[in-house]
């Protein structure tokens, strides 16, 4: 993260010295393949840049090149690490979840053991909705509600960083992220909140049970679909805490 964060310093820094100069690449990115191209020619154009901006171009890039080597380098290691681990394969396969956010996840967690429920772990990640206003009603969006700040903010990063890729690979997901945000009209930042809330519990059932993630999320208790079960007596009846023990005949 410290190398991404330094790699996003020398890109802007670049990105500055072309306004300076009035220079605008029409490129989606500057330094992709086309980009560099074109910011290799400008080192040799006398006309568009002066010798001093014609020289600190060039050290920004060779600064890119060699933090792009080292965070290959470091992903390189990420990618060795989770082949031998379990967990890591088994929470990649949630969508969003990379090889960089898995590592991330599992070292941030350390071991389940150390979480009672999944609520324990949404307070640690700091995913875990609170209210501190006082609860009177008035009119527009709520106020006074947080998500804490005792907790792991690199693994909420990650949580949220995942749920952005999940809301675009998944439409279960999605859905969730349509249902909280007016189909992405509104307040989408707490649309992603709480696709990362589902995403954390989920991940510690994941983890638990020693399950992989399942697309086809299961009927929730006391649903439509359930209960049309429990009529046709092809499920268990449900008391309030799930399926009750068969009775026998006295």
């Amino acid at each position: 993260m410290s190398l991404v964060r330094v790699q996003t310093g020398v890109k802007n820094r670049i990105h500055a010295l072309l306004h300076r100069h009035g220079i605008i690449a029409e490129f989606g990115d500057l330094f992709g393949v086309a980009g560099r191209r074109f910011l290799s020619l400008l080192l040799t154009d006398e006309k568009a840049l002066r010798q001093t901006a014609r020289q600190t171009l060039k050290d920004q890039l060779v600064l890119l090149d060699a933090l792009r080597r080292l965070i290959a380098r470091a992903t390189r290691q990420f990618r060795a690490t989770m082949k031998r681990s379990e967990t890591g394969q088994r929470l990649m396969t949630l969508p969003g979840v990379s090889t960089v956010l898995a590592y991330t996840i599992v070292a941030e967690i350390g071991r389940i053991e150390r979480f009672a429920n999944s609520r324990c772990l949404l307070r640690y990640s700091l995913l875990a909705p609170q209210a501190d206003d006082s609860g009177e009603d008035r009119p527009g969006k709520p106020i006074g509600r947080t998500i804490g700040n005792a907790g792991r903010t690199t693994l909420q990063w990650a949580w949220i960083e995942a749920a952005h890729g999940a809301v675009r690979r998944d439409a279960a997901f999605r859905a969730v992220f349509d249902r909280r945000t007016d189909n992405g009209k509104e307040d989408k930042g707490r649309g992603y909140i709480t696709v990362a809330n589902r995403m954390c519990r989920i991940a510690y059932a994941m983890w638990k049970k020693q399950e992989n993630y399942q697309e086809v999320w299961p009927e929730r208790p006391g649903s439509h679909k359930r209960r049309e079960l429990i009529s046709s007596g092809n499920g268990p009846a449900l008391g309030p805490y799930g399926p009750m023990p068969a009775m026998s005949e006295a």
